[in-house]
């Protein structure tokens, strides 16, 4: 994938992300101290949040390698 490519693909998973966040504050479980830990709702952040993770470090690879050919 190209840097472009993979910068819009973050982008779009952090939309993903910040809509989720937006449910998840409204939900009734949410209110409790353990709420997280049985919330699928949070399951899907926290799995968007490790794919971010991992786009966001392979542009920052893809970055350093265009840096090293210039």
């Amino acid at each position: 994938m190209s840097l472009s490519e993979l910068e819009k693909e973050r982008d779009k998973l952090m939309e993903k992300r910040d809509r989720l966040e937006e449910k998840c504050d409204m939900l009734p479980q949410c209110e409790k101290d353990d709420g997280c830990e049985t919330c699928k709702v949070y399951d899907q952040i926290t799995q968007i949040d490790e794919k971010i993770e991992e786009i966001e470090n392979k542009i920052e690879t893809l970055r350093a390698e265009k840096e090293d050919e210039e």
